[in-house]
C-alpha cells in the first residue's frame, strides 16, 4: 500500500502547531439538545478523536433563525458557550491538537417547525425539496428576503458567534460558505436574484461571504479565522453559475487578509477551479477529498493527489466518523471501520457515534490488510 508520509508531519496553522496534517472535517451529527447546547455525549465523541491534527467541530448556528435541522448545535447564548466549553476541555484533556468551530447559517435550509421562525435568504426562493423537522418531513417554506438591515445584523451575529467560540475554548472558527447554506446561497445565481450591491455579477455575489469573513477576522483575528467553500457543489438545490469567476474573485478579495486557511470541500485536484484557487490563494489551503470508499488505500491515494496539487492540509469526514483512532490506523496501514447505516449519523444516542471500536479493540493491536474494510458512500455525502 502506498503511504502518504506528509500526512504525519507537523504543520503550523495560525497560532497553532499541529502534530500532523490530518484534520477532522465538520460533520453534522444531530446530538445537541433541542436548544442547540452540546451534550456530554458530544464531549466524549470529540475526545475520542483528539489525535487529529485539528478538529473542526460541526456547524453551529450564530443566531436562532439560522437553525437548519433538529438538534443542531448553536453558539449564540451563554448556555451554548458553556456546553461547548465542556467539549473543548474534554479534547484538551485527551491531548488534542486544537479545535476550530464551524459557523453555519442555514438560510433557506430551515423551517418554522424547527426554529419557530421563518427562514431568511438572499431572495425569496424556497428549497426545492422537503426538509426534516421535529414533525417529520415538511414542505419547504418561502424564505424572507434579507433586507440591508438584516444583512448587517447577520454579519454582526457571525462576529459575536466567533467571539463566543473563543470564550468556549476554541482556537478559532471556520466560516461556512458551502453546501447550499446561507453564504453559499448568496454566491449562487439561482438563489441570489438580488439587484442591489449583493447580487448580479461575481463581485456582488461574493460580497456577503467576504463581509462575514472580514467581520469575523476583525473580531477574533484573521489568524484564527478559516473559510470553507465547495465550488460547483449542487447540494440543497444550488446552481452557482459562473463558478470559474466567483471563486477567483473571492480569493482575490480575501487573499490579503491573512486568514488561517481556506478549506475547499469535495476538492477535485483535476478541476480548473481548484487550480485557480491554489494559484490565487497565498495562504494555507485545506482540501477535503471525495472518497468513493472509506479504505486506507483510498484515503492515502486521494490525499497524495491533493497534496501534489498544492494542498497543505487534508480534512477527512467519514473516515474520522467511523474511526476515532484514524491517525494511528492510517499510519499503520490498518483496516478502517466501515461507516454504519446513514440512519445512525443523524439520530441521538451512542449508536454509530461513540461506539466505533479503536484499533486494539477491533484487531487486538494487529494491523490487518486495509482491503478488509471498505464501505460505499451511498446517498448525500457528509464533509
Amino acid at each position: 500500500m502506498t503511504q502518504t508520509p506528509e500526512l504525519f508531519e507537523p504543520a503550523s496553522l495560525g497560532p497553532l502547531s499541529l502534530p500532523n496534517r490530518l484534520l477532522m472535517a465538520p460533520l453534522t451529527r444531530n446530538r445537541a439538545e433541542a436548544d442547540g447546547t452540546p451534550t456530554e455525549l458530544m464531549a466524549t465523541y470529540y475526545a475520542q478523536r483528539a489525535s487529529a491534527g485539528l478538529i473542526i467541530a460541526e456547524a453551529a448556528t450564530p443566531n436562532a433563525v439560522g437553525q437548519t435541522y433538529p438538534d443542531i448545535t448553536a453558539i449564540h447564548t451563554a448556555r451554548h458557550v458553556a456546553g461547548w466549553r465542556r467539549v473543548t476541555d474534554a479534547v484538551r484533556a485527551a491531548g488534542g491538537g486544537g479545535m476550530f468551530l464551524q459557523l453555519q447559517h442555514g438560510g433557506r435550509v430551515g423551517h418554522p417547525a424547527t426554529s419557530g421562525l421563518t427562514p431568511v435568504a438572499p431572495s425569496p426562493v424556497p428549497l426545492p425539496e422537503t426538509i426534516f423537522t421535529p414533525e417529520g418531513h415538511r414542505p419547504a417554506v418561502v424564505p424572507e428576503e434579507l433586507t440591508a438591515e438584516g444583512i448587517r445584523a447577520t454579519v454582526a451575529d457571525f462576529a459575536r458567534a466567533a467571539r463566543n467560540a473563543l470564550d468556549a475554548g476554541f482556537e478559532g472558527v471556520e466560516v461556512h460558505s458551502a453546501n447550499g447554506h446561507l453564504l453559499h446561497q448568496f454566491l449562487a445565481a439561482n438563489t441570489n436574484r438580488r439587484t442591489d450591491g449583493y447580487g448580479g455579477g461575481a463581485a456582488a455575489r461574493i460580497r456577503f461571504t467576504a463581509e462575514v469573513t472580514e467581520a469575523v477576522a476583525a473580531e477574533i483575528g484573521p489568524e484564527r479565522t478559516g473559510l470553507r467553500i465547495s465550488p460547483g457543489n449542487t447540494v440543497n438545490g444550488i446552481a452557482e453559475g459562473a463558478t470559474e469567476e466567483i471563486y477567483p474573485a473571492l480569493v482575490a478579495r480575501l487573499g490579503g487578509l491573512g486568514l488561517a486557511y481556506l478549506h475547499v470541500g469535495y476538492a477535485d485536484p483535476d478541476a480548473p477551479v481548484f487550480t485557480s484557487i491554489r494559484t490565487g490563494w497565498p495562504g494555507t489551503l485545506v482540501a477535503n477529498p471525495v472518497l468513493q470508499e472509506v479504505t486506507t488505500e483510498d484515503v492515502h491515494r486521494a490525499s497524495a493527489r491533493l497534496l501534489a496539487a498544492g494542498a497543505d492540509l487534508i480534512a477527512l469526514g467519514r473516515p474520522f466518523l467511523a474511526n476515532p483512532d484514524l491517525v494511528a490506523r492510517l499510519r499503520l496501514g490498518a483496516p478502517l471501520n466501515p461507516v454504519r447505516d446513514r440512519y445512525f449519523m443523524y439520530v441521538g444516542g451512542a449508536a454509530g457515534y461513540t461506539d466505533y471500536p479503536a484499533l486494539d479493540a477491533a484487531t487486538g493491536g494487529a494491523a490487518q490488510p486495509s482491503s478488509a474494510s471498505s464501505v460505499a458512500l451511498d446517498g448525500p455525502r457528509v464533509a
